[in-house]
C-alpha cells in the first residue's frame, strides 16, 4: 500500500512538473515581448488572385524559413495573420482596422498590396504611426519621407520605373538623340494605379522630343479592340502596357491580330507575370517588361525554403508556384522587411517593436550586396540604403523577356533618370504638404534625421 501510494504520489509530481514545464513552454512560447506580429493583406480572391496568392505566399514562406531555421530574427519569433480584401479597398482598409492593433505594439508595418489601398490607408497610418510598404507600387511621392514618415516605396518606384523604361528603349534605338520624333503610347488602365505615370510621361516626353499618347483603357480592360484600332492609325514605335490581371494579357493578342511586334511592348511590372503570358500563347512571345527582381527558383533562398518550409510541409502556395515572378516579388520584398526589422533591433534591443522604431529601421537602412549573398538572394534583389528624405532608395530596373516558355532577363540593372524624377517627387510632396498643413520633417525623437 505504502509503495502504491509513494508510486501515486511520484507519479503526480512527475505529472504536474510536467503540466508545469508544458506550461511554462507555453507561456516561453507566446511570450508577446518576443514576437513580433505581421498582417498580410492580400487577395485569395477576386479577379487578381494570382497576384495576392503569390507575393502573398512568397513573404509568408520566407518568414516560415526563418521561424523554422533559424527560431525568428534574433530569438523574436514572426507570428501573422491573413486578411483577404479581394483587391477592394473598403475591403482592405477594414482589414487594416482590424489588424492594426494585434501584438505586444500593434502591427508595425502592412504592406498595401494596391495602389488605391495605399492612397486610402496614407493618412492612417501616419496618425497610427504604422509603416506603409509599398513596393514598385503606391505613391510615388511618399519617396519623400520628409513629408511622408511612415510610406515607403523601397526600391523603386513608379516614375523611375517609367524614366527605366525610356532610357531601356533609348539603348534599343542606338542612344537618346535617337528618342527624337519617336511615338510612344501609354496604354493604361483608367484607374489611380493607371493613371499614376501620365506626368512622368509628359514630362520625359517635353525633354527628349518624342510623342506620348496616352489611352485609357476602362476597367476592366477585357475588350481593347477599339484601343488597338486607334493604336494601328498612330503607328508608334512602342506600346507601354499598364494594365493589371487580365487585362495585360489582352494587348498581348490584340497586338498580334494588328501585326504589332510584340517586342515593342514594354510592360509594366504587374503585366510581367507568369499568369500574364501563358493564356495568350504564342501571341505573348518576345513581349518585354520591366521588373524590379529576379524570377526562377535557382536561387540559395529559394531552395532553403523548398527544403526547409515545404520539406516540412509548411508552404503557403502549390509548390508548383514557387519562384515563380510573383512569388519572387513577395520573397524580396520579405527580405526587405526582415533586413529592416533586424536594422531596428539592433537599436531597440531583440524585442516586439513599435511601428515607429520599425520605421527608424526603415530609415537606416542599407542592404550591401554582401549581406545580399549571406541571406542567399544575390540577383534577386540589388543593393539599396534609404534615409529619412529619401524611402524609396534605389530606384534601378531590369528587364525581361518571355521566350514562350520563361521569362529571361535582358538587361542589367538600368537607373531611372533620377535628377527629372527626384524634381517631380519633391515638387508634388510640397504641394501635399501645403494642402495638408504638413510641416516637412527636418528630425525627430527616433533619431532620423532629414538635415
Amino acid at each position: 500500500m505504502i509503495r502504491k501510494l509513494l508510486v501515486s504520489l511520484v507519479s503526480g509530481l512527475m505529472l504536474t512538473a510536467t503540466a508545469g514545464m508544458s506550461v511554462m513552454a507555453a507561456e516561453e512560447k507566446s511570450d508577446p515581448n518576443k514576437e513580433q506580429f505581421f498582417p498580410v493583406l492580400s487577395y485569395w480572391s477576386g479577379p487578381f488572385a494570382p497576384g495576392g496568392s503569390g507575393i502573398a505566399g512568397g513573404w509568408m514562406d520566407y518568414m516560415a524559413l526563418l521561424n523554422i531555421r533559424d527560431g525568428g530574427v534574433n530569438g523574436v519569433k514572426l507570428t501573422w495573420e491573413k486578411c483577404d480584401f479581394g483587391y477592394v479597398t473598403e475591403r482592405a482598409v477594414e482589414c487594416y482596422e482590424r489588424l492594426k492593433n494585434k501584438g505586444k505594439h500593434g502591427a508595425a508595418v502592412f504592406w498595401p498590396m494596391s495602389t488605391g489601398t495605399t492612397y486610402a490607408l496614407m493618412e492612417r497610418a501616419h496618425k497610427d504611426k504604422k509603416v506603409l510598404l509599398h513596393m514598385g507600387y503606391g505613391r510615388t511621392d511618399a519617396t519623400d519621407g520628409r513629408v511622408f514618415p511612415y510610406a515607403f516605396p523601397a526600391m523603386t518606384n513608379y516614375w523611375n520605373q517609367s524614366s527605366a523604361k525610356l532610357r531601356y528603349i533609348a539603348q534599343l534605338e542606338g542612344g537618346e538623340g535617337n528618342l527624337k520624333g519617336k511615338k510612344i503610347v501609354n496604354l493604361h488602365l483608367k484607374h489611380p494605379y493607371g493613371i499614376e505615370t501620365i506626368p512622368v510621361w509628359d514630362k520625359l516626353a517635353a525633354r527628349f522630343g518624342f510623342e506620348v499618347t496616352h489611352l485609357p483603357v476602362p476597367w476592366p480592360g477585357i475588350d481593347q479592340k477599339s484601343l488597338w484600332l486607334q493604336i494601328r492609325k498612330i503607328k508608334p514605335d512602342y506600346v507601354i502596357n499598364r494594365n493589371w490581371g487580365v487585362s495585360c494579357t489582352v494587348p498581348l493578342r490584340e497586338a498580334a491580330r494588328i501585326g504589332f511586334p510584340r517586342d515593342h511592348i514594354i510592360g509594366v511590372w504587374w503585366c510581367g507575370s507568369e499568369e500574364d503570358v501563358i493564356p495568350a500563347g504564342k501571341s505573348a512571345k518576345g513581349y518585354i517588361t520591366a521588373t524590379f527582381h529576379a524570377t526562377g527558383p535557382d536561387f540559395p533562398v529559394i531552395q532553403e525554403i523548398f527544403e526547409h518550409v515545404y520539406g516540412n510541409m509548411k508552404g503557403n502556395l502549390s509548390a508548383a508556384r514557387v519562384g515563380s515572378v510573383y512569388y519572387n516579388r513577395g520573397v524580396a520584398g520579405a527580405i526587405v522587411t526582415m533586413e529592416a526589422l533586424r536594422n531596428a533591433q539592433a537599436k531597440f534591443g531583440n524585442v516586439a517593436l513599435s511601428g515607429e522604431q520599425y520605421r527608424w529601421g526603415m530609415e537606416n537602412f542599407n542592404l550591401t550586396a554582401e549581406r545580399i549573398e549571406e541571406l542567399g538572394a544575390t540577383g534577386i534583389l540589388p543593393p539599396f540604403s534609404m534615409k529619412c528624405d529619401d524611402h524609396e532608395g534605389s530606384g534601378q530596373v531590369r528587364f525581361q523577356q518571355w521566350d514562350g516558355t520563361k521569362w529571361s532577363m535582358i538587361s542589367d540593372w538600368i537607373a531611372p533618370y533620377h535628377e527629372l524624377t527626384r524634381k517631380m517627387i519633391l515638387d508634388s510632396a510640397a504641394k501635399y504638404a501645403k494642402e495638408k498643413g504638413i510641416t516637412p520633417r527636418s528630425g525627430d525623437s527616433m533619431g532620423s534625421d532629414c538635415g
